[in-house]
Order: structure tokens, then sequence, then C-alpha cells
């Protein structure tokens, strides 16, 4: 069953909020990764390649955890465990575009040319994670 994302949380995924993305490595250790984020309704999306770690992890093993702070109150913020149910390199070089231009502040544009060389694109086999959220944990106690 997909969670949907709380209206009272889910700029933090349509805002240039950096995530924190905990996969599993083969031997149960945690490894995390800062990492850009989007919501397309129904599932967390994020971009990154199959030669990176957590490419691997996430094939190995699709459980996965997300944190996103409010960048203007620690205090505001949503962790959302899920699993991986696609990566796809379908789309997924527009939508390392589409992130570049979110989350970029200096105004870039293309992911390959403005962040990474256009070179390190046929190098690496770009895809787009979709993460259907099973538990959501929104903000701190002590608040």
């Amino acid at each position: 069953m997909t969670l949907a994302i709380p209206d009272s949380h889910r700029d933090l995924l349509e805002k240039p909020v950096h995530a924190t993305l905990t996969t599993l490595m083969p031997d149960g250790q945690p490894q995390c990764s800062i990492v850009w984020a989007d919501y397309d309704g129904e599932y967390v999306l994020i971009n990154t390649t199959l030669e990176r770690q957590k490419g691997q992890n996430m094939r190995a093993n699709p459980h996965v955890g997300l944190l996103l702070i409010d960048p203007a109150n620690g205090n505001r913020w949503i962790e959302i465990r899920g699993t991986v149910v696609e990566m796809t390199s379908s789309g997924a070089s527009e939508h390392a575009d589409k992130l570049t231009q979110r989350y970029s502040t200096s105004g870039k544009r293309r992911f390959y040319g403005d962040v990474y060389p256009v070179e390190q694109q046929s190098k690496e086999t770009r895809v787009i994670v979709k993460i259907r959220p099973v538990k959501i944990t929104l903000d701190a106690v002590f608040k």
C-alpha cells in the first residue's frame, strides 16, 4: 500500500530541500547519501546511476529511508520509509535536468554539461528511482 505524502509536508519534496537517502550495504550496514528528491503524487523519486553505491544497494535490497529537514525550521521534517518499485532509465536524463533547475542556485539548466561533464553521461546508466512510501513520520516530538 502506498501512503500519500501529507499536504503539510509535501513542500519539502517540491522545494530544493536536500534529502538523506539511506540504503543497505551488502553486509547490512547503512549507507547514507545526500540526494535531490521529487514527488509525482504517488512515488518519491530520486535520480542516480546504477554504478553508484546507492544504486547497487537499491538493486540488491529495495528497502530505503529518506529524511528531509526543513532548512527554515529544524523541528519540521519528514521521514519516509519505502520500497523501491522501479529503477528506469527512461526519462532519467530529463529528470536530472529538471532537478538541476530546481536545486541550482546559480541558474544551471542541464545536469550533464552544467553539473557533471558531458563525457560522464556515456560512462554511467542514469535512472529514476521510484520509491513507494510505506511509513511516514513527521516532525519532532519535543516541539
